[in-house]
C-alpha cells in the first residue's frame, strides 16, 4: 500500500505537468463550445470506506439537463464536444488532482455516486476499502458502457441489475489478487485503449499476476 501511495503521488504530478497544454486546450474549448455553466464538472462520490469526496472531471453535458444516473450514448443532453471528450476518455483527466490529493488511486473501483454504495451487502462491501479510481479492470471490461446501455430497452435497470453486481465481482477479485504488476498492466491497458473481457481478466491481469507474485 505504501509503494502505491508513493506511486500515484509521484506520477500524477508527472501526469498533470505532462498533460497541462492538453487539460489547458480542452478547458478553452469546453468555454467557447460550451458557455453556459463551468469547465469542470464536481460531483460527490463514494471514496475508501464509504466517506463522500468532491471528484472532478471535465463538463461535458448541458447544464439544465435531466436525466438517469447513468449515461448512454447519443444523450441529448451530452454535447457534441462532451461526447469526443468521453470517447478518448479526455474528460476523466481532472481526476489526476484527486489522485494527487489522496481521494483517488489510479487503479481501483470507479466511485459511484451516493446511494449505489449502500446497496452493497455482506462480502461486497469489502471493496469500500479500496481507493476508488482512474481505472480498474471493470473500468475496462465496460470501457464501452455508454454504447452497452444504449443497445438496451432499460438503461439504468440494465445497469443496476446486470453491470453494477458484475462490477462489483470484477473489484472483488481485483482487491484479493491485486499487486504493483497487475496495476501497471491495467494502466497501460487503458492508455492503449484495450477493452478486456473475463477471462483475460482471470488468465491475463488478476491470476497470471498474483502467481507471479
Amino acid at each position: 500500500m505504501i509503494l502505491k501511495l508513493v506511486f500515484d503521488k509521484v506520477f500524477s504530478i508527472f501526469g498533470l505537468i505532462l498533460l497541462s497544454p492538453l487539460l489547458i486546450i480542452s478547458g478553452i474549448l469546453i468555454k467557447i463550445k460550451m458557455p453556459d455553466g463551468p469547465v469542470i464538472f464536481k460531483q460527490k462520490r463514494v471514496g475508501q470506506h464509504g466517506k463522500l469526496f468532491t471528484m472532478y472531471k471535465f463538463r461535458t453535458m448541458n447544464v439544465s439537463h435531466a436525466g438517469s444516473s447513468v449515461s448512454v450514448k447519443g444523450e441529448k443532453r451530452i454535447t457534441p464536444l462532451g461526447a469526443t471528450l468521453r470517447k478518448y476518455k479526455i474528460d476523466e483527466l481532472p481526476e489526476l488532482w484527486n489522485v494527487f490529493m489522496g481521494d483517488m488511486s489510479f487503479v481501483g473501483p470507479r466511485p459511484d455516486v451516493p446511494g449505489y454504495a449502500d446497496k452493497l451487502k455482506g462480502e461486497d462491501r469489502s471493496i469500500l476499502k479500496l481507493k476508488p479510481g482512474i481505472t480498474g479492470p471493470a473500468s475496462l471490461k465496460y470501457r464501452n458502457e455508454e454504447e452497452i446501455l444504449a443497445e438496451k430497452e432499460n438503461p439504468q435497470k440494465y445497469n443496476d441489475e446486470v453491470i453494477f453486481p458484475d462490477k462489483v465481482r470484477i473489484n472483488k477479485l481485483y482487491m484479493k489478487y491485486a499487486n504493483p504488476l497487475t496495476d501497471i498492466k491495467l494502466i497501460l491497458y487503458t492508455v492503449l485503449g484495450k477493452e478486456i473481457d473475463d477471462k483475460y481478466i482471470k488468465e491475463r491481469v488478476i491470476e497470471k499476476s498474483y502467481t507471479e507474485k
